[in-house]
């Protein structure tokens, strides 16, 4: 097999071992907050910590590639995500967890967006879709067996072995990396916007820290400060990018519709997702009473209904185009996220399935979509930039929904004067995060009906003839 047909792979071994590490660690939450010595709501701040290592971390990790070579900083960020889980396996306390988490976020915050960039400046716009759509298909073998995987370990064996499973991988990727991914250079690098840099990951770091604790783990008064502080940093650094040529995010972008709608929309539709493996293995083992394994063998089928799509994107796309696949899945999408709120202990675990699934199957579409469109209409060299944004932002609007979906169920649970959730409370935090989820159809209905139509291959494009004013068809190559 070519070098280059082998890139997908050796990049799908990174999403493969985040989203396996995820999946995982999302079945065996009640466990582990029971072995150190929390409620397993706390643990929403080791949940939200991974991810705010990766929204911290990921504005820099194109200029890092650019500077350094795409091969180095792929490596070296597998060998940090290794030692994250180390680090996660020996945590007997919950800050000393948390740190572990966020050490794996630094390193997942390299190797992903460094991967999807080596893949995105290898092929030719018209494939983008099927690249994309062939890397995350290994991958999503790790959400497949992930719950189950989670649940055997941490019923019949220690939680602390979840962790173990990245280590064999991690020394695979970084045997092939080095032996297969090109060290892909860009020349003329500037210097690191050092301001831009502190300013974003305090900014971001102090905003999910506050939205995470909600003063539940911390005092209120400090988790208030810190959204107050990072939302003041965020200004500042919105403020410096205006007057910076080369800001660590470029912000200009944005006035990319293709780009802008990947972002906004792509983000309220994200934070309904981001609470799934948070909220879906909770009601299952606190409200209803399963076992960590039980709740993984029906939690695994959302991912088998992910990949069941993943081959199908490109002819979906070529049929509907961009904008009205985003605008029907993004509503179809939040009804399947609402359906959860609706299971109850006596629900058939067939239809808890079958509802996962199908919800599996159009949100896989949606991400397919909303990851190859963020692209349509950057140029080359913008490329490492884009990568670095669109990461940001779909980091974050997971550990939104976290917060959310979290903040929710203590709101329901106070509001009936209860000190523990329970079942009911689901059902209101599964409604709340579909509610925005279905929001983001708002932002792709104002595409183009024609948005990124080379990239999707979409033949019902038409443009308007400049001699004769008649409306001819168009058939993108």
């Amino acid at each position: 097999m070519r070098p280059s047909r082998l890139l997908p792979l050796i990049i799908a071994t990174a999403l493969f071992m985040e989203n396996t590490d995820s999946t995982v660690i999302a079945t065996s939450l009640p466990m582990i907050a029971s072995d150190i010595g929390v409620d397993p709501i706390s643990l929403k701040l080791a949940i939200t910590s991974y991810l705010l290592g990766l929204a911290v971390f990921i504005p820099i990790s194109g200029w890092m590639a650019d500077r350094f070579g795409a091969q180095k900083i792929f490596t070296a960020a597998l060998a940090v995500f290794m030692a994250g889980s180390l680090a996660c396996a020996f945590a007997n306390s919950l800050e000393g967890f948390v740190v572990a988490r966020f050490l794996q976020g630094m390193g997942g915050a390299m190797m992903v967006p460094v991967g999807r960039l080596v893949l995105l400046r290898s092929v030719p716009r018209n494939e983008v879709v099927q690249a994309l759509a062939m890397l995350t298909i290994p991958a999503m073998v790790g959400p497949i067996f992930g719950p189950i995987l989670g649940g055997f370990i941490t019923t019949y064996f220690d939680w602390r072995w979840i962790f173990f499973i990245n280590i064999p991988i991690g020394v695979l990727g970084i045997v092939l990396s080095i032996r297969f991914i090109p060290n892909i250079k860009e020349d003329n690098i500037p210097s690191l916007d050092v301001v831009g840099f502190l300013l974003s990951g305090v900014g971001l770091a102090l905003l999910m820290l506050g939205f995470a604790s909600g003063g539940h783990l911390i005092p209120r008064s400090v988790s208030i400060a810190c959204v107050i502080l990072g939302t003041i940093c965020v200004v500042l650094f919105v403020l410096h990018a205006r007057r910076t040529p080369h800001p660590v995010m470029q912000l200009g972008l944005l006035k990319l519709p293709t780009f802008r709608a990947s972002i906004v929309g792509g983000s309220l539709f994200r934070i309904g997702i981001g609470a799934i493996p948070f909220l879906l293995p909770l009601l299952l083992q606190i409200g209803f009473g399963l076992s960590p394994l039980a709740s993984g063998s029906l939690t695994f089928i959302s991912a088998v209904g992910a990949l069941f799509t993943k081959t199908l994107a490109k002819r979906v796309l070529e049929l509907t185009g961009f904008r009205r696949l985003l605008v029907v899945n993004a509503i179809i999408g939040a009804a399947f996220i609402a359906l959860n709120g609706f299971f109850t202990p006596s629900t058939p675990h067939w239809i808890i399935m079958t509802i996962l699934f199908a919800g599996g199957c159009f949100r896989s579409m949606q991400f397919t979509s909303l990851n190859a469109i963020a692209y349509a209409d950057v140029s080359h060299r913008d490329m490492s930039s884009a990568t670095s944004l669109s990461s940001v932002a779909q980091q974050l609007s997971l550990s939104i929904g976290v917060a959310l979906g979290a903040g929710v169920l203590e709101a329901s649970a106070r509001m009936r004067g209860a000190e523990d959730i329970g079942a009911e409370d689901f059902a209101v935090a599964f409604w709340a995060v579909a509610a925005l989820a279905a929001l983001s159809s708002l932002a792709f209905l104002k595409l183009p009906p024609d948005a990124g139509a080379e990239m999707s291959g979409h033949r019902a494009f038409r443009q308007q003839a400049p001699s004769t004013g008649l409306e001819v068809t168009v058939e993108p190559r």
